[in-house]
């Protein structure tokens, strides 16, 4: 059993079903764990719920059956700004900056609720951003996709959260850029960061998380370590199509 494995759980997301509209569920019974460290990754085709997972231990669907404990506590419905302060971050897929606002300024805001720890949490992001600290009053608005995904990972990260979630952080990037946002997405992790992330780009997700879960009709319908999903038949004919060869 490796160090992470015993480590202890984070996030336990425990048979949630959960929906946009009443009566209509887009998750059905679907759990997931993360432990302290991990580096999960969330995979499936369009429309299976992976996204809506975020959303939901995020607090922004409503879950209509099943919990989601943060460190043992139920966090199942909690508001965003609570669910901040308690140490979750989220990032999603777009709008995910304000544009009118400096570098500085989005990071500012990051840290609304602890400004006094501004500079010190401003150390730890350029630690692993080092481009945006020589770019602080820059506009968002003025940066590239690649770049505004750096800014909106920084300021989730500005609250020291225990976990952070990450919507597609590839998505609508370059190859270059792609690259990149999951080599950052490995920095945050290392650095100590809980980090759950759903993706697009199956292998390369794969590739770099600890573990991984595919979704299917709002259901967790495979989970393992990244390898073995790589390389598990039933996930590459279903899932991965040839980019699992």
């Amino acid at each position: 059993m490796s160090t992470v494995e015993q480590n202890p759980l984070v996030v336990d997301v425990q048979n949630i079903t959960a929906g946009y509209l009443p009566g209509v569920n887009i998750l059905n019974g679907c759990s997931l764990q993360a432990r302290d460290g991990e580096l999960i990754g969330i995979i499936g085709p369009n429309g299976a719920g992976k996204s809506t997972l975020l959303k939901a231990i995020f607090g922004q669907v409503k879950v209509r059956e099943g919990r989601v404990l943060l460190m043992g506590d139920d966090i199942t419905g909690l508001r965003a700004n609570k669910l901040v302060d308690r140490g979750v971050g989220f990032v999603p897929q777009t709008n995910n900056v304000f544009p009118s606002l400096t570098i500085e300024e989005n990071l500012q805001m990051g840290l609304y609720q602890r400004p006094k720890a501004y500079a010190e949490r401003l150390e730890f992001v350029t630690g692993i951003f080092s481009e945006l600290g020589k770019r602080l009053k820059q506009r968002a608005g003025s940066l590239s996709g690649g770049e505004r995904q750096m800014v909106a990972m920084s300021r989730a990260l500005m609250m020291k959260p225990h976990v952070l979630l990450l919507d597609e952080p590839s998505a609508g990037l370059s190859p270059v850029r792609q690259d990149e946002a999951f080599l950052r997405v490995s920095e945050i992790n290392r650095a100590g960061v809980t980090t759950i992330m759903v993706e697009q780009n199956a292998r390369r997700c794969l590739q770099i998380c600890d573990r991984g879960y595919v979704l299917d009709q709002g259901r967790d319908a495979y989970t393992g370590t990244g390898r073995e999903l790589l390389n598990d038949s039933k996930v590459i004919g279903l899932y991965l199509g040839t980019l699992g060869a």
